[in-house]
């Protein structure tokens, strides 16, 4: 892996791309007449950059709008320039949004050039130790060249370095400034010395060395030439000025920040559809791919694989000698409850890591340390709580060891979740993806040690030569990443006391729940995969019945040719590839007026709760136990909600019959019971809180009925005369408006026109006119910054929020509106787990958090502490966060988890 001795960062002079772009290439338009020769121009350029330069540092400064400090100091600074062409100020949007889907920072600052900000960046990022490329067609940046700066011309594949400097101009940068103050420069209307041409100008310098110099001895120049220079050296030193780039300019970033994000591939290919830019549409990855950056800031590495009790001695001193220091397992499963330790890395030192293997087993491997002696002198560091650990998602690490008997304290600094609480949606938080991402480094991925696929091998078989560097890699890469990740993460207080204060404090919790399990009725289960599959069968033949022949229920191709060929039902949308769609919500929709439809429905429910749930939760389950362990990932959902998986309890349905039933499969053991306790309309209370709207609040705090309330308002009724079908209404509209639904969307729901739907939010508004201002203000904040935040300051970062293309924009509105209630509410009820948890271990009651699901927790009572813990956790929950309407908590109790609701 090649490596450079200093970080490397490119500066894209965007607006010197833009006109330079512009004017190289013929004038291109779309099929829709839109000009997009420049836009191509820029792409193509960047692109290039990709190519020749191996760093994930990139950024690209553009020219704000309005005046600058130049202009105050010279009213005809630029005033010979004609104004912007119409058909390139048409691009510059476009060209922003590729820009920003190809992962780039931009920068922009008011009241300076985009030469001032390149310039600031370039001398900070030498003082920084860093190597810089200035990517420019503009002469006047050579004024910043030296032995770390350069500049680069990518439309000529030039490059221009100190020696090139001279070779050009004939004066050596430092020198730049004075030579463009004498010769002048017509494009931005600063004048220079009348008469004085290049040669002149580098002639003298290359005499007096300096303009002042010159100035001071300009007697000595003879001819007109010299009359000229003495008639106009006031002009010359404003020339001079006016030429100067700004070195000192405030930024809201430093050189380290300018970090390259992953390819929004969607968004490229939305834009490069929508320009006809088919060469590079066809050259895009699938969406989800990350192009990879070779590693040019990594330290000289050095990987050890001990072997030895000498070597491992030598580490462990090291170890011991740390206050915190980088540690993995390698294991022969990613299932943490059989999984067996083959090894354990650590580092304390960026770039020098160590491996030691305990129980690789592949032919001819050699002697290694033995693994109860290895885990027996690391257990008393490992379980020290005042040595910091630094880790990767290492609540898995923490399972493992606990099956040896270790309890691992000292969870500090968690890498995976120091990426996501930064930024949710930069980049996935897989060790691979952030290390990409935040270091341009492409680690060596399981694949490249152990194999694809069938032929895979478990880590144990993996031979030392590869697994050791493989192991170490993982120990070194976490703590750079927390070198890289956890200051800008600190500089953002809000952002850090997510981290310290609610995600951190989190794993513990998340790893006892996972340990604990949920104990499953097997043959109740069992016996439901039967009685699906019998009635599977009924609706198969049912299905055939309807359509007058047999086929195969699963498949798209065939449904649609007995649905829209055979049967000539209407097409309700059609899929990007142009045939018709069968997704749910079309059948469900065409299941209203045709049975075959419903029958499908029917059929699909039943095969999908056979498949996932009763068919496979008996094989996930312990065979001893019969308890069956998921695993919760705190580093999913960009709003900061848990998902679990293996199995995947928070999908299971509740409004079905068939969902409940399942839910019976899930029990509590003899002598205790199941208590599941619930947020109630949670994010409604936000909402609440959020907008501070005086009728929604009252609503609350008066603990009334607030679907009841706001159909009372919505349909001018009184309140104890609204019917179930106005509440029915007025909970679509609460809930449809917070989530971004349309009064399109709402009219399908309630099956109403849609002039009627959007009369019902528009007196909606009207009755909870500070809903409206909410949304409004915070969609106006959104476009602003870039991001939205929850009550507790989670940020969730809309890249799309200026987004040309409006399908992508009005989702990323859509999220600004939803994202701060969806995310405040992960964020109380992770507060509430790490409430109740603390007060279960101080208590000392027979209890145990084993599920949450949503907005809901589900316990593990014993029957004679039911009453207290049940009145304790209600409370907890309840005061788990202050907001300006009360929180509610609806709890219950059984023996399974559908009777506790």
């Amino acid at each position: 892996m090649a490596k450079k001795s200093k970080p490397l960062l490119i500066l894209v002079d965007g607006s010197s791309y833009l006109y330079r772009a512009f004017h190289a290439l013929p004038s291109l338009t779309n099929s829709q007449g839109t000009p997009t020769g420049a836009v191509l121009g820029v792409t193509n350029m960047l692109n290039r950059l990709f190519q020749d330069y191996a760093t994930n540092r990139i950024a690209v400064v553009f020219d704000a709008k309005g005046p600058t400090f130049r202009h105050e100091h010279y009213e005809q600074y630029k005033a010979n320039r004609p104004p912007m062409p119409d058909e390139l100020r048409s691009q510059i949007d476009y060209i922003h949004s590729i820009v920003r889907a190809l992962g780039l920072p931009i920068l922009q600052v008011t009241g300076v050039e985009a030469d001032d900000v390149i310039g600031t960046l370039a001398v900070q990022a030498r003082d920084a130790g860093m190597e810089v490329v200035v990517s420019t067609g503009d002469k006047d940046l050579a004024q910043l060249v030296n032995d770390d700066v350069s500049l680069e011309d990518t439309m000529k594949s030039a490059v221009t370095n100190t020696d090139a400097v001279v070779e050009k101009f004939g004066v050596r940068p430092d020198q730049i400034i004075d030579y463009l103050g004498l010769v002048g420069d017509t494009s931005d209307n600063i004048p220079g010395v009348p008469k004085v041409g290049p040669k002149t100008a580098s002639k003298w310098l290359n005499q007096y060395d300096t303009v002042e110099e010159l100035i001071e001895k300009s007697d000595e120049i003879k001819g007109k030439v010299g009359e000229s220079l003495r008639e106009h050296i006031d002009q010359l030193r404003l020339s001079k000025e006016l030429a100067t780039i700004k070195l000192d300019v405030e930024l809201d970033v430093a050189p380290m920040d300018l970090v390259v994000g992953a390819k929004d591939v969607a968004a490229l290919q939305s834009l490069y559809t929508e320009l006809d830019f088919k060469t590079l549409l066809r050259g895009l990855p699938e969406a989800g791919d990350i192009d990879p950056v070779v590693d040019v800031t990594a330290p000289e590495t050095r990987y050890e694989t001990v072997l030895t009790q000498k070597d491992f001695d030598a580490w462990m001193k090291t170890l011991k000698a740390a206050d915190t220091f980088a540690f993995d397992t390698e294991t022969t499963s990613l299932s943490y409850m059989t999984a067996e330790i083959v090894g354990v890395s650590f580092c304390v030192t960026p770039g020098h890591a160590a491996y030691v293997p305990v129980a690789h087993s592949y032919m001819d491997a050699p002697e290694q340390l033995d693994r109860d002696a290895v885990l027996n002198a690391l257990k008393p560091l490992l379980e020290d709580p005042h040595v910091a650990k630094i880790g990767h998602h290492l609540k898995y690490d923490a399972h493992v060891l606990r099956n040896y008997g270790i309890e691992l304290r000292g969870i500090e600094y968690d890498t995976m979740l120091e990426s996501y609480v930064l930024n949710s949606t930069a980049t996935r938080h897989d060790m691979d993806s952030v290390a990409k991402h935040y270091l341009g480094v492409e680690t060596i991925h399981y694949e490249d040690v152990a194999g694809k696929g069938a032929k895979q091998i478990t880590f144990d078989k993996v031979p030392l030569e590869t697994a050791g560097p493989y192991a170490a890699e993982d120990a070194d890469i976490t703590l750079r990443l927390h070198e890289e990740v956890w200051p800008r993460l600190e500089a953002i207080d809000e952002l850090a006391r997510v981290y310290s204060d609610i995600e951190r404090p989190l794993v513990p919790i998340l790893l006892d729940m996972e340990h604990n399990g949920v104990l499953l009725d097997i043959d109740m289960l069992n016996d439901l995969s039967v009685e699906f599959a019998s009635i599977m069968q009924k609706l198969e033949t049912e299905a055939f019945n309807a359509a007058g022949q047999e086929f195969n229920l699963g498949s798209p191709k065939q449904l649609q040719q007995i649905l829209f060929e055979k049967q000539g039902l209407p097409i309700i949308r059609k899929t990007p590839k142009g045939q018709p769609s069968t997704a749910e919500d079309v059948l469900a929709e065409l299941a209203l007026d045709y049975p075959l439809p419903q029958l499908i429905l029917d059929y699909r429910s039943l095969s999908k709760l056979k498949s996932t749930y009763t068919d496979k939760l008996p094989l996930q389950a312990d065979p001893d136990t019969h308890r069956v362990h998921t695993s919760y990932h705190q580093a999913v959902a960009a709003t900061g909600r848990l998902s679990s998986s293996d199995p995947n309890l928070q999908n299971i349905p509740i409004r079905t019959s068939q969902g409940r039933r399942i839910r019976q499969a899930f029990i509590a053991p003899e002598g205790f019971t199941l208590l599941a306790a619930d947020y109630s309309q949670i994010e409604l209370r936000i909402m609440a809180h959020l907008s501070a709207d005086e009728g929604l609040t009252r609503a609350f705090a008066e603990d009334r009925d607030v679907h009841r309330a706001t159909a009372a308002e919505v349909f001018d009724t009184p309140l104890d005369e609204v019917s179930q079908d106005q509440r029915r209404s007025a909970k679509a509209i609460n809930f449809g408006l917070i989530y971004g639904m349309s009064a399109f969307g709402l009219a399908k729901q309630l099956n109403i026109t849609r002039h009627a739907a959007q009369e019902y939010v528009n007196v909606y508004f009207e009755r909870y006119p500070g809903v409206q201002d909410y949304m409004d203000r915070t969609r106006e904040q959104a476009k602003e910054t870039g991001y939205v935040e929850t009550v507790f300051g989670r940020r969730l970062y809309l890249p799309d929020i200026n987004a040309r293309n409006g399908q992508r924009r009005q989702y990323a509105e859509r999220s600004a509106i939803n994202a701060p209630m969806q995310g405040t509410a992960a964020d109380i009820i992770k507060m509430a787990m790490l409430e109740v948890h603390d007060w279960l271990n101080e208590s000392g009651v027979k209890a145990r958090l084993l599920m949450q699901v949503h907005d809901e927790l589900v316990l593990e009572v014993a029957d004679d502490d039911l009453s207290h813990v049940r009145d304790q956790v209600v409370s907890l929950m309840c005061d788990a966060a202050s907001l300006n309407v009360p929180l509610k908590v609806d709890a219950g109790s059984g023996a399974n988890w559908d009777e506790a609701h």
